[in-house]
């Protein structure tokens, strides 16, 4: 009878204690949140002749010191068109009327796919970057950026899921029908990417995956490059989203120091 009452007990005090973890990781993250908000922006370009004149492309986030914008390389295209005054730009703050901020590409890293863009002036908070070689599988990490794009207005989302694993970028194809010279030079070197339990959108490539007790960002979420490599194979691409790792990013801001 004493055995029953102390499993029990035991029982009781271990669905307590979980309850008091989610509670506190509830708790942290909403306020990590309130902090990396503010260093989320939109991605696009700027044409007076267009319309609308701003197109949302993706997610990027302020690091360093607060002049630079990290996101993905496919997110911010190719060439302008001068011709007709289009411009780069960051969209700041929430909302139905976001600032539209001039930047300028720096720096561009195609085989990583990332970009790192500089404002035309003044400073934003900035996202701490942390280490992406200590990442473990198993642990929970958050997300925030625009999904759906900035139809209603700019108003930033954040999801969470832990790192399912920490695999390959690019995976062998079934027959050479389906290399291309692009996924050939992938496969010839693959880096190790993180693989996540969440689901991501096309807007949110460029969002900061981040520690939610602390909003060190471990990674860049990408929603199109990654996909097109490792899913290759499949008829039917999944929903997986993937993250490029931070220490990639590290590399990309010290080669503006």
């Amino acid at each position: 009878m004493l055995s029953l009452i102390l499993r029990g007990l035991q029982w009781f005090t271990g669905l307590l204690i979980c309850g008091l973890s989610l509670s506190i990781m509830a708790a942290s993250l909403s306020d990590t949140i309130a902090v990396v908000k503010p260093s989320v922006v939109g991605v696009g370009t700027y044409l007076p002749t267009r319309q609308p004149r701003s197109q949302l492309m993706g997610t990027g986030f302020v690091v360093g010191n607060g002049s630079y914008i990290v996101t993905n390389a496919h997110v911010i295209g190719g060439e302008l068109d001068i011709l007709h005054k289009e411009r780069r730009v960051i969209f700041v703050g929430v909302g139905k009327t976001p600032e539209v901020v001039d930047v300028e590409l720096v720096r561009r890293d195609d085989e990583h796919d990332l970009a790192l863009l500089k404002l035309s002036s003044g400073k934003l908070p900035a996202l701490q970057l942390g280490d992406s070689s200590t990442v473990r599988e198993g642990e929970e990490y958050a997300f925030t950026g625009f999904p759906v794009g900035a139809v209603l207005g700019l108003y930033p989302a954040t999801h969470h899921g832990i790192i399912a694993s920490i695999t390959p970028m690019a995976i062998p194809a079934f027959y050479s029908g389906q290399l291309d010279p692009r996924l050939i030079r992938r496969l010839q070197s693959p880096y190790s990417i993180f693989q996540l339990d969440a689901t991501a959108y096309p807007g949110n490539s460029g969002s900061p995956l981040y520690d939610p007790a602390t909003g060190k960002v471990i990674g860049v979420i990408n929603k199109v490059f990654v996909k097109e490599t490792k899913e290759s194979v499949l008829e039917k691409p999944s929903g997986i989203t993937y993250a490029i790792p931070s220490n990639y990013v590290r590399d990309l801001v010290k080669s503006q120091q």
